[in-house]
Parts: structure tokens; sequence; C-alpha cells
């Protein structure tokens, strides 16, 4: 098993730094985003945003041989959807959008859903209930749970609302390194798993499906697509392990109280 690495107080400063800048690309994106913007219009003002106005480092541009700044995953697209000229965005669209920043050399992960217009009553609740699932997975962590507390939570209230929670992918560790122990999964039994410790900073990331949780890899290698191509939700968020708590380090301006 690969060692958690546990932050340094100066470590998590770099972190929030990071975090922070990259909770502005969103502020950016939400006037951005609309219908008639294609999927790629949207990857090139994040790389260029981030690159000349945040002096920063799209980290997942090449990260995997990946050969974009972003994912954007819509409809029944589960995650690493990537971006093209041909996908126009619509009225009625959701979209996911995901996106990682590293500046002096550590790397900030969080993704939002965009609603296009009017959306239907299902796609409204799927998005919704995803937003709240990750809220209720982040707000159980402090150090002494484990991260099958936080899977329990997640899995418990994306499936009483109805909705299923896809297993294949899950959160990650994240520092120097994008994926860095462990792996944090959104289902699972209380009391099992690591032991949460304070300085541990990692991703909270569900993906829930409108149907069943099944997906499938598209011939890209990259996209995922739900296997019954009904709609499918993501939000993420970096979150620091406190001494009493969590901080979230991604945190954008419409979600501070």
């Amino acid at each position: 098993m690969t060692e958690i690495k546990i932050k340094t107080p100066d470590e998590r400063q770099l972190m929030r730094r990071s975090g922070q800048l990259l909770s502005r690309v969103f502020a950016m994106l939400d006037a951005f985003i609309q219908p008639g913007v294609s999927t790629m219009q949207i990857n090139d003002r994040v790389e260029e945003f981030i690159v000349k106005e945040l002096n920063a480092r799209p980290a997942s541009k090449g990260q995997y041989d990946y050969p974009y700044a972003l994912n954007t995953s819509v409809n029944e697209v589960v995650c690493h959807g990537m971006p093209n000229d041909k996908q126009i965005l619509r009225e009625g669209d959701i979209v996911n959008v995901d996106i990682t920043l590293e500046k002096s050399g550590y790397i900030a992960d969080s993704s939002k859903m965009y609603t296009l217009g009017k959306i239907s009553p299902i796609a409204k609740k799927l998005v919704t209930t995803c937003y709240e699932a990750m809220w209720a997975g982040i707000n159980t962590v402090k150090p002494g749970v484990t991260f099958g507390d936080i899977g329990h939570v997640i899995q418990r209230h994306t499936e009483h609302k109805g909705f299923s929670i896809v297993r294949e992918y899950c959160g990650h560790g994240i520092g120097r390194e994008m994926h860095e122990a462990p792996q944090i999964l959104h289902f699972g039994r209380p009391g099992t798993g690591e032991v949460l410790q304070e300085g541990m900073i990692f991703t909270i990331e569900p993906m829930i499906n409108q149907g069943n949780r099944k997906t499938k890899l598209k011939k890209d290698g990259w996209t995922v697509i739900t296997r019954d191509k009904k709609l499918s939700a993501q939000w993420e968020h970096t979150v620091l392990v406190t001494k009493n708590g969590y901080e979230v380090l991604t945190l954008r301006e419409e979600e501070k109280l």
C-alpha cells in the first residue's frame, strides 16, 4: 500500500493558493459557458486564463498524454469527456467541467456542473443531488473518521434520492502529483478503510447516474459514458483535513457563507 502523504504547513499554504486560483477559473467560466459555445472554446479559454491571467499551469495537459487543459462531460458522459470543436452546448444540456491547476509545484483539482438554460426536472434533481452528496461527504471529514464513513454517507444520500453511484472512478490524494494515495471511494461501509489524519489532502468527487451505475469507455480511450445513455452528474472539491474538521481548498465565491 502506497503511503499517504501528510502535508506540512508550508505545503498546505501552497495547496491553498492553487485552490484559490482554481476557484477564479470557475468564476470566469460562469459568464462564458452558455448555449452556442463549443467545448473546445471552453478548453481554450481556460488554458489562456490559467497561463496568462493566473501565471499557472493547466495540470491535466500532458498528464498521461492527455492533450487538453480540462474535461468537459456533457449529459450522458460520466467523466473524462474530451473537448472538441463540433460539440456545441445547447439549451437543456448539463455539463461537468473538470479542471486541474498547478502553481509552485502543487496541484488543485475541482469540477462544477453547469446547466444550460431550462433543463428537465430529472436533470435538475440529478445535479442537485450530486452536489448535496459531495457536501455530505465533505461534512463528514475530520481526524478519526474513515474513508468508508465518507463513501457511506455519499452512497446513502444518492441512493435515497433514487440515483446510482459510479464505482469505477474515485477521489484521490493530491499534492505535487495529481493522483496520490489514497483512493477515496464514493460508496462503502462505515468504519472501514484508512483513518483520516490532520494534513491529508484529497478530492471528493462523486459521479452519480440517473439510471444504473454501469459505464462504458468510448473508443477514444478517455470518454466514459453511462451504458444506458441516461444522464450523469459530478461535482468535485479538493479538501484538507484540519485539526478539528476540514477546509475546502477549492471553495468558490458563491459557496462561501
